[in-house]
């Protein structure tokens, strides 16, 4: 099998489309006799921040001589994106190979069963195969959706994570953030630890019951971790974290957007929960020095700035408006903003009121996405300032890049995604 050829195997699995549930997965991993089983978990839910906190977090393993493996969600480009090993992102190659070595086990929990893998349940049963070939140390993976029934909760983990939790997937997870809270901690597992980050409101009482019923040792942020004294750099913030075992003073780290911070905080105290001790404040340094968020605040160019994140929530949106009033002050934004159907855009657009001086609706290429003529109404209803529509998120971005403004390309992952496609071919 090669790369094309897994890759069209894997797409087979999109018609089937979510299937809330963990009999499918289990019994896929017990025909492929518990890969996952072979090294510790650290499991990270949250709304926002999971992908950073993943990434931080396997720096962190790494700078203490370790070999960690990640599987996030979704990708930008290439579905191998979603896998690393030792911070070194999975091969087309290594791709084809597991997806080569898994699709007959596959087929054969299929025809005995009855039912479909559906994509992303192949995507993280692949993770488990290849982590397991590569003999990492330890994984630090994402949930795709929610927590409890969610594909990655078919295995044990040591560490459970839970970043943040706001109004999402309301469909699947609940209309309040109690339900919600409650779907996402319930990737706890019995005796394990919890660590979670800025959790407030009707989501800490779940917080604190959840650990009680499973004995579970809980450590939150603002009573066992924290972060003081943050500085603004160029490119970047200095900061202390006054972590579970230790002190780590005037950490730097190279990202955009004070939430970061919190992500770093939150992945050195999953660490420290995993290993059980402080962490070496070398390592620390170095996990921060080094790590990487693609997508994220990221700048693609300068002179003008042209700026991608794939904030795709209010909350998010949120956190990037502020980030963008507090490290680019007096900047206004030509926006290409685009998001799903399901997102609420109008909340999602509300933050960047007075920092934008025209938006551009596109819609990425997804049968989930939002039609532009849609959002475009939205966000006129919404803000004072020129909008119009674009059948291609290209066309987009070159009336926004023509203008001679700076530009913030934001509302989803996709968008993001195809955009970074257009201005850096190959990344």
């Amino acid at each position: 099998m090669n790369y094309e050829a897994a890759v069209a195997y894997l797409d087979e699995h999109i018609g089937r489309g979510v299937k809330p549930g963990l009999e499918r997965i289990s019994g896929l991993l017990d025909l492929l006799a518990s890969p996952q089983d072979g090294y510790p978990i650290i499991h990270v839910a949250g709304t926002n921040g999971k992908t950073s906190t993943v990434r931080m977090a396997a720096n962190l393993i790494s700078s203490h001589g370790l070999t960690p493996g990640t599987f996030t969600s979704p990708h930008l480009h290439r579905v191998e994106e979603r896998y690393e090993h030792g911070l070194h992102l999975m091969t087309p190659d290594q791709f084809a190979t597991a997806m080569a070595e898994l699709a007959p086990l596959v087929d054969l929990y299929e025809e005995r069963s009855g039912d479909g893998i559906t994509y992303f349940e192949l995507t993280a049963a692949l993770a488990h195969v290849w982590f397991a070939e590569k003999a990492i140390d330890a994984a630090v993976i994402e949930t795709g959706l929610g927590g409890r029934l969610d594909a990655t909760n078919g295995v044990r983990s040591e560490v459970a994570v839970v970043t943040t939790i706001g109004l999402e997937h309301t469909a699947y997870l609940g209309d309040t953030i109690s339900e919600i809270a409650t779907e996402k901690l319930a990737i706890l597992d019995e005796g394990a630890a919890l660590v979670t980050g800025a959790l407030d409101g009707d989501a800490l009482p779940v917080a604190e019951r959840t650990a009680a019923e499973r004995t579970a040792t809980w450590f939150a942020r603002g009573r066992d971790f924290d972060v003081t004294d943050e500085r603004l750099l160029d490119g970047g913030w200095s900061f202390d974290i006054h972590s579970i075992f230790e002190e780590y003073t005037d950490i730097e780290l190279r990202l955009f957007g004070r939430h970061q911070i919190d992500n770093f905080a939150t992945a050195v105290a999953s660490v420290e929960a995993l290993f059980g001790r402080p962490l070496d404040e070398a390592g620390v340094r170095e996990a921060a020095a080094l790590v990487t968020a693609p997508g994220r605040m990221e700048i693609l160019r300068r002179d003008p700035v042209l700026m991608v994140d794939g904030a795709h929530n209010p909350e998010a949106t949120q956190a990037l408006a502020s980030a963008l009033e507090e490290g680019f002050p007096g900047i206004r934004w030509e926006m290409v903003f685009g998001t799903m159907a399901d997102k609420e855009a109008s909340e999602m657009l509300a933050p960047f009121g007075a920092l934008l001086t025209a938006v551009h609706a596109v819609a990425a290429d997804n049968p989930r996405a939002r039609d532009p003529a849609v959002t475009a109404a939205m966000a006129s209803d919404l803000l004072e300032v020129p909008v119009a529509s674009y059948g291609s998120i290209a066309a987009g971005l070159e009336a926004a890049i023509a203008s001679g403004n700076p530009v913030l390309v934001t509302g989803s992952i996709y968008v993001v995604g195809e955009a970074r496609a257009i201005l850096s071919p190959g990344s």
